[in-house]
């Protein structure tokens, strides 16, 4: 399974940017989709997440400034960033648990290449 994201940049505080990511490869389904960042000097930390019946949870740093949002039928999940402050600059990264049916079952995690958000005046 291979995760695909897109659509980190540079912005200017209070700016807005929308991050995607898309899964591809062998699986029956996508369980739960999260974004994590990683600041320079600091520890990857979850941001949001979003399981399959589209429930969802923020870090509380981002509460009413990042939405997660999911379409099924696409394998894609997205995080819509809005009032961006300096210390959202990281590195952000999908991830992905997926589950595989055939002869057995199979379960696992996959990471998408990560993608950099700069918020900078």
């Amino acid at each position: 399974v291979q995760l695909q994201a897109s659509g980190g940049g540079l912005v200017q505080p209070g700016g807005s940017l929308r991050l995607s990511c898309a899964a591809s490869g062998s699986f029956t389904r996508i369980n739960g989709m999260n974004w994590h960042r990683q600041a320079p000097g600091k520890q990857r930390e979850l941001v949001a997440g979003i399981a399959a019946d589209g429930k969802t949870n923020y870090k509380d740093s981002v509460k009413g400034r990042f939405t997660i949002s999911r379409d099924n039928a696409k394998n894609a999940v997205y995080l819509q960033m809005d009032s961006l402050k300096p210390e959202d600059t990281a590195v952000y990264y999908c991830e992905a648990d997926w589950l595989l049916i055939r002869d057995t079952y199979e379960v696992g995690r996959a990471w998408g290449q990560g993608t950099q958000v700069t918020v900078s005046s």
